[in-house]
């Protein structure tokens, strides 16, 4: 268990924490939650010890141990992989190195024995000898093969380091598991095995992470941020933001009868303890929603942007057509013969070799580059609208406030109309003349998607609208695509967002096409079990 009392920690006039009091205990997994910048990763580090800048104490169990994933993929690069992994175990790390030096002694006398003696039971406690295995275990549930377990830390790619490093964190069983954006670069196959892990995992577990959907799998509670508090919350994502919107709801309907709001409360936490699975920790968490009363329900204070895109006309049957797209990058083809066409009421999500060979097809298509062969036609009927996952150029060399800079791509040139769209977007007030060189990514993402709203397209095309965003942003975003009744064609890496918003799956990039005309969470089974 660990225990924080009274945790204070500002920076200059900016208080961050004030008078945090919480416990985190075995047998849950805690998603910690709150808006960039409210200090999520900092709290990780002051439960891991790594930041005691703060006013208040922080203590854990007698005995137990926290181990902290670290995403600086520099720090190994000497070391061989599975070697790497033992070290997240830092006390049978030791007793290897004593043992190494020991016994390479040219001079080995009796004391050294006896204390050969005493580290080889120590050893033994602590799994030493199934200690190669169960590293190589966590590195095969994370796509890490065999062949690479004896490479230097330098050879691996950057995401095979992450994995590594995510294993590093995982072994020997810590106590207490401190995951900071753990499914960050892993492939599908990866996440879903971490998830497993997570679901069986007995101690406890607290994760920062953007993934919606890996939060609903793992998470029994959720602590938010919020007003530089910290409270727990119950259930998984899901459940803490329609529980907390449903809350706020009611409390604005004054209206409504205590009785009604009563039995739609007793129902949602109903329906939301009947789909929790037959998984350990999610049956855990569905006793504890057994267990709720009304009053813990609370209505969540944060702000969502209001994103919501209309079409001025409905298109036609005929959206797109495909031909034979074929586009090198540096002398690298990322694009190979591409061909397919879209109909009326496509939603595709875009998957590809890699990133780029998605970006290289959505800027063909929104005409930001032309291809070396091939052809593509838009439906007579549609209107398009770009999010490019680079928005620099919009931005870059540009000192207008807010209020000018959106005004350039407005039908209506009154300011109180600009700030309307501005406002959706939260900026409001003074934030609307900020200028345009100081936004944050997820601001400019934020500006780029009022951009779009103004131009009432029925085609969207959206590269990686998720990144930068925080979960607030990106569940708004994803409820507008959800609405939206135009055709959506969008890359994304938050499942979620794929799996409510898709339905299709179209596979791109130098080896060709693969349409799969059927919902992602088919196309997923199908991964997973070809991987398998």
């Amino acid at each position: 268990m660990i225990t924080v009392a009274g945790v204070s920690l500002s920076y200059g006039s900016h208080r961050l924490f004030d008078d945090v009091n919480i416990k985190f205990v075995p047998g849950n997994c805690y998603g910690l939650i709150g808006a960039n910048g409210a200090g999520k990763s900092t709290f990780l580090k002051i439960l891991s010890g790594e930041n005691t800048s703060y006013v208040g104490s922080v203590s854990i169990t007698p005995g137990e141990r926290i181990s902290f994933l670290r995403q600086d993929h520099f720090t190994f690069d000497d070391v061989q992989v599975l070697k790497t992994v033992i070290m997240g175990e830092p006390r049978l790390n030791e007793i290897i190195a004593e043992k190494d030096a020991l016994y390479a002694k040219p001079d080995f006398s009796e004391k050294d024995g006896d204390r050969a003696g005493e580290l080889e039971a120590i050893f033994a406690d602590l799994r030493g000898w199934e200690a190669e295995s169960d590293a190589a275990v966590l590195l095969a549930g994370l796509g890490i093969g065999t062949e690479l377990h004896e490479k230097k830390m330098r050879e691996l790619l950057d995401t095979d380091k992450l994995k590594v490093l995510l294993a590093q964190a995982l072994f020997g069983k810590p106590d207490i598991l401190l995951l900071d954006e753990p499914t960050n670069h892993l492939d599908l196959v990866a996440i879903r095995w971490l998830e497993a892990f997570l679901l069986n995992y007995e101690k406890t577990v607290i994760v920062v992470s953007h993934d919606r959907h890996f939060l609903n799998q793992v998470c029994t509670h959720m602590a938010d941020i919020d007003f530089s508090r910290i409270q727990l919350f119950t259930g998984n994502y899901d459940f803490w933001y329609e529980s907390s919107q449903l809350a706020l709801k009611q409390m604005q309907d004054k209206k409504k009868k205590s009785e009604d709001k009563a039995e739609e409360l007793k129902a949602f936490i109903a329906r939301f303890s009947a789909n929790a699975s037959k998984s350990r920790q999610a049956t855990s968490r569905r006793r504890q929603l057994e267990k709720l009363t009304l009053e813990d329900i609370k209505p969540s204070s944060r702000k969502y942007p209001f994103v919501s895109f209309k079409a001025e006309r409905e298109a036609g049957d005929q959206i797109l057509r495909v031909e034979n797209l074929t586009k090198s990058i540096d002398g690298v083809k990322v694009l190979d013969r591409v061909s397919f066409s879209l109909k009326k009421g496509d939603k595709p999500v875009f998957i590809g070799d890699t990133d780029l060979a998605v970006t290289t097809l959505f800027k063909i298509l929104a005409e930001e580059i032309a291809p070396d062969s091939g052809s593509f036609k838009w439906g007579v009927t549609t209107t398009r609208s770009y999010f490019p996952k680079d928005n620099a150029q919009y931005f870059n060399g540009s000192e207008m406030n807010l209020i000018d800079w959106l005004r350039q791509y407005s039908p209506d040139q009154n300011e109180n109309f600009v700030r309307g769209f501005l406002g959706r977007m939260l900026f409001s007030g003074e934030e609307a003349t900020k200028k345009t060189n100081v936004l944050s990514g997820g601001e400019r993402v934020r500006c780029m998607l009022a951009k779009m709203m103004l131009i009432d397209a029925n085609v969207v095309i959206l590269d990686g609208p998720t990144n930068h965003l925080d979960l607030e942003s990106i569940q708004a975003v994803n409820n507008a695509m959800t609405r939206f009744s135009g055709n959506v064609l969008f890359s994304s890496h938050d499942q979620q967002f794929i799996e409510t918003v898709a339905n299709r799956v179209i596979e791109v990039g130098a080896r060709g096409v693969k349409d799969f005309e059927q919902p992602y969470s088919e196309y997923i089974e199908t991964r997973i079990g070809a991987s398998a």
